[in-house]
Parts: structure tokens; C-alpha cells; sequence
């Protein structure tokens, strides 16, 4: 089914980091915001990281991204998605990464989360950054062979050099 991404993206001028997914899942979709499904770990990962308690409260969450410099948003702008399935990802529009970047200059690092948004990453938008690119495990529940200490190790590469 034909979807267009309808979260804006997190960004302001003091965000150095940009993290990009795939696609939303149907739950950010429905609640607004990036990651939000009960059972995904991103921000759980980012708590350990940062030692740092963070609420389920999207506020609260929009606050801790904002003091770290993170930003958020994903390859895909517009796709055939079946429900929240990666695997099912077709007719890809990607996201204008090159005016994002002009935009916001200070941006001085992407993190890509999971192996679809590498792939869709490297055939859409890779030629078109020129600062450094570090691939991550998928925070998603999906990817239930990485656990969180596993997944903490792989995204602290990502907040090693800024």
C-alpha cells in the first residue's frame, strides 16, 4: 500500500547527528514520532549510552534528542509498505538528503539504522553526502539476535567523535 511519510523531521540548528531509518512503523505513524513501537530499543540504547533515564513521553523524548544533537528521519519518503515490513519496501521516492544537509550545515555525522535503510542508503542517497556514514544494527524487536548491550557497543561508534 502507498504511503508517504507524514512525521516531520527532528532537526534543528544545533543537531550534529542525523539518524535515519528506514520507513516509520505503523505505531510511530499513529503516535507522531520516530521509534515508538513498546517493544523497539532504540531509545533504551540511547538511555544506556547517554546514562541517562528517558520517558516514554514524546516530549521528554524530543528533549533528550535535542540536548545530544540527534536528529531523526528516515531513507524513504514515500513507498509501497505492507503494514510496518521492511522486507515488503517497493517503489522507493527517498528522502532529499542534499537539501536537508545544506540546510543544516553542523550536521557532521549519519547513523543508518538497520540492514533496509543500509541498502535503500547506498542505492539512494550515499553519493550525495560527503561526510562520514557509520551503518547500525536495527533497534527493532525484528532483530531480536542482537541484545542490548550488543546494540549499545555497535551505536556508541556513532557518538565517539562529536
Amino acid at each position: 500500500m502507498k504511503q508517504t511519510h507524514t512525521l516531520d523531521i527532528f532537526i534543528d540548528e544545533t543537531s550534529t547527528i542525523l539518524i535515519l531509518g528506514s520507513f516509520p512503523s505503523i505505531r510511530s505513524r499513529e503516535q507522531g514520532f520516530y521509534y515508538m513501537h513498546p517493544q523497539n530499543r532504540f531509545y533504551k540504547v540511547l538511555s544506556k549510552i547517554f546514562d541517562e533515564d528517558i520517558s516514554s513521553n514524546i516530549d521528554d523524548r524530543k528533549s533528550f534528542l535535542s540536548s545530544h544533537h540527534i536528529a531523526l528521519y528516515d531513507v524513504i519518503e514515500e513507498c509501497n509498505i505492507n503494514n510496518s515490513d521492511d522486507n515488503s519496501i517497493r517503489d522507493v521516492i527517498p528522502f532529499d538528503i542534499e537539501s536537508t544537509l545544506k540546510k543544516y550545515p553542523n550536521i557532521k555525522i549519519i547513523g543508518i539504522t538497520g540492514k533496509k535503510a543500509q541498502k535503500l542508503f547506498d542505492k539512494y542517497l550515499l553519493d550525495k553526502v560527503d561526510i562520514p556514514v557509520i551503518y547500525l544494527p536495527s533497534t527493532s524487536p525484528a532483530n531480536a539476535k542482537m541484545n542490548i548491550d550488543a546494540l549499545v557497543v555497535a551505536y556508541k561508534k556513532l557518538f565517539k567523535n562529536i
